[in-house]
């Protein structure tokens, strides 16, 4: 039992935490304020004002958003990415204490990584001023993916010093 929660409690808080940042109004995370009160956010404009690109069909610019929503795009899609790295790193670490088939706990962890990405987004569209976006979903499974290998790789090094 000891074993059991060891594994797998540190995947249940971090996925409490993600679902309880999902239910939170976009007004309670903006970080538009913070951005603009603790940084210059003329450099940001100076080198970033020729980037122009389409997300989830939103013009993402400096002209179309202003500086310190820009940098809020970018903070928040690498959240997106860090928060499921360490999700799909946990859910391989917990899986690989039950299957010693490496391929099939990549496999599994990967899906159910992504499984809780698409629960996340369809949560969202739940929250008062958040929308799901299938765009989310794929950074989500990107950060997974590279979480999953990292685990991968450390384990897979820690049992071959143990042979």
């Amino acid at each position: 039992m000891k074993k059991l929660l060891l594994y797998w409690l540190p995947v249940l808080l971090w996925m409490g935490i993600i679902f309880y940042a999902s239910s939170q109004p976009y007004e309670k995370q903006d970080l538009r304020p913070t951005l603009s009160t603790h940084l210059d956010l003329e450099i940001v404009e100076n080198l970033f004002s020729s980037i122009t690109f389409y997300y989830a069909g939103d013009e993402i610019s400096i002209q179309a958003l202003g500086a310190a929503h820009f940098l809020e795009f970018f903070i928040r899609k690498g959240a997106h990415f860090l928060t499921y790295l360490v999700l799909g790193f946990l859910i391989h670490r917990a899986l690989s204490y039950h299957f010693l088939n490496n391929r099939l706990t990549f496999i599994i962890s990967w899906l159910l990584t992504i499984c809780y990405a698409i629960s996340d987004e369809i949560h969202q569209s739940f929250t008062p001023n958040r929308s799901p976006h299938l765009e989310d979903v794929l950074i989500d499974a990107a950060g997974g993916i590279i979480g999953i290998s990292l685990a991968w790789l450390i384990y897979k090094k820690i049992r071959t010093k143990r042979i």
